[in-house]
């Protein structure tokens, strides 16, 4: 059983273009990858977000090894945008007193007009501990 003791957080800035331009306004919402609902948010003009608080195992379950805990909480992260490109970022890992960033760069459906409900999803592998 995993006990869920210390906090993470997760940071996003969202933005389009090589040249990193902001955008405001992006809905981001974080689930637990059973689906429960854990946080959402709207990006400020900078194209960030209040860091989201995440309950992660205390950092001791990542320092024996052969616990068979994992020392992380997996989560899912959507952003969704009137005009642009859905994001869906699936099985984050998120550590005890860290903070993971999350760069969403976002691509305006204009650039995909046969695409005008494309999607991309990320999926991240678990971390060989």
């Amino acid at each position: 059983m995993i006990i869920l003791s210390s906090t993470g957080y997760i940071q996003v800035h969202a933005y389009t273009s090589f040249a990193q331009i902001p955008l405001a306004d992006v809905a981001v919402s974080v689930t637990a990858t059973d689906g429960t609902a854990i946080a959402m948010r709207i990006t400020n003009r900078s194209g960030r977000i209040d860091p989201i608080e995440i309950p992660v195992p205390d950092k001791a379950a990542g320092q024996t090894p052969d616990t068979g805990q994992i020392p992380f909480t997996r989560v899912n992260l959507y952003a969704r945008l009137k005009g642009y490109e859905q994001i869906e970022n699936e099985d984050l890992q998120v550590f005890p007193g860290t903070t993971t960033d999350q760069n969403l760069e976002m691509i305006p459906l204009s650039e995909l007009p046969d695409q005008w409900d494309r999607r991309e999803i990320f999926v991240t592998p678990a971390q060989n501990l």
